[in-house]
């Protein structure tokens, strides 16, 4: 049985099977027990929408109740799994809506030090809310997705001049850990933070790509546009936050205390131990940069918290990512513009070569653990771009 995926783990995902129908199952091991052939108290069409939206819909009860039958159905035999190798796995979520955060402080802050070397690497409301926006969820997909080097304007160069229109020269990853949800409260409802746990299912690993050059030309003033919006890759298999309970943690000491919608009284932080690494076509695979996703300094909690405060609707398959998560030393950065400090120092292959930004061909796969459950990888290889004209 491969490690990380036994029975206190049960990861939830949507597969198909010899061209079939989408089907809804939870994983153990090696195989996938069909949530359809179970007597969960569930109506099956739930399992049989080719996302897990519906099912997310039915709330925390229901999660609990599924979790236990296919727990208590594998305790009794598990010899007649749906083989994993025999599967092609789709996106586990088609989520309404997407929000990427920027809850890494270590991460803002060396930003904040390359594009403003004179100034405070971090703006005066960082500290004081979860920063964010709002992504494109139509380009959610799933490991094993290609993903296409995107076309934008880039900036023009150091000499100035006119801007170009062509593909990103400059195209990173960015490694997250994502949430998804299920329905929150009604429209113009905020939602408590103490309701975090009520409505947060599960937890994913995120690669949101960066194209740095088509970001910094276009984000200002309203922030990140076609530089983010053209790729977002997830894990095939969400890990239910049940499965997570011995990793939480609490987050960093935050100062100044944050507003009292922000305060919560649980530990919200996840103790995973997290690695990205890049295999260039055709050669050996490096470990790029390793971290822990305990020091992110904002919490999935206040993440969600915040981004309903206004009364937005949360809704069933909503995915929210915590931005990259770097700590405080090279080897722990979760990007290639902080690797490479913006491309300055380059990144040795293991089996020679160079990075300081992806080329054509490059696989990248982030990979996640924390105690005896492994999270589902995301792995997505660079394609080239397509024809600018």
């Amino acid at each position: 049985m491969p490690e990380g995926f036994g029975l206190d783990h049960l990861p939830v995902g949507v597969f198909v099977r010899d061209g079939g129908a989408p089907l809804v199952g939870v994983r153990l091991g090696d195989g996938i027990l069909d949530l359809a052939t179970l007597d969960t108290g569930v109506d099956p069409a739930v399992f049989g929408t080719g996302s897990l939206n519906a099912f997310l819909a039915l709330g925390r009860d229901a999660w609990r109740s599924v979790r236990e039958a296919a727990r208590a159905a594998l305790e009794r035999d598990a010899s007649e799994l749906v083989p994993v190798s025999s599967v092609r796995m789709l996106c586990p979520v088609d989520p309404p809506d997407y929000v990427d955060f920027y809850s890494s402080i270590e991460h803002a802050s060396n930003l904040g030090r390359m594009f403003r070397p004179d100034a405070d690497p971090l703006l005066p409301n960082w500290r004081r809310l979860p920063v964010g926006y709002h992504g494109r969820s139509s380009s959610v997909v799933v490991s094993g997705t290609p993903v296409r080097r995107p076309l934008g304007q880039r900036p023009p160069g150091p000499g100035g001049g006119e801007p170009t229109f062509g593909p990103s020269a400059r195209l990173d990853f960015e490694l997250e850990l994502g949430f998804v949800t299920g329905d929150g409260p009604p429209l113009g409802e905020p939602l408590p933070i103490d309701r975090a746990e009520d409505v947060i299912f599960g937890v994913v690993l995120v690669n949101d790509w960066s194209a740095r050059d088509i970001q910094r030309w276009e984000y200002q003033p309203l922030g990140p546009f076609l530089g983010k919006s053209f790729a977002t890759s997830i894990g095939a298999w969400i890990t239910p936050l049940e499965a997570l309970a011995g990793a939480r943690v609490p987050p960093p000491s935050q100062d100044p205390e944050p507003l009292p919608y922000l305060r919560a009284r649980e530990p919200w932080n996840l103790d995973v131990d997290l690695e990205v690494a890049l295999a260039p076509d055709g050669g050996a695979e490096t470990v790029l940069a390793r971290t822990n996703a305990r020091g992110l300094y904002w919490t999935m909690a206040q993440q969600l918290a915040h981004a309903a405060a206004n009364g937005a609707r949360v809704r069933a398959g909503d995915l929210y990512a915590s931005g990259t998560i770097s700590g405080p030393d090279p080897g722990t950065y979760g990007s290639l513009i902080e690797l490479s400090w913006g491309g300055q120092d380059p990144v040795a292959l293991d089996g020679g070569g160079e990075r300081t930004f992806l080329e054509d061909g490059d696989t990248l796969v982030l990979r996640g653990r924390a105690g005896s459950v492994t999270l589902a990888e995301v792995a997505g290889t660079v394609l080239p771009a397509p024809d600018a004209r």
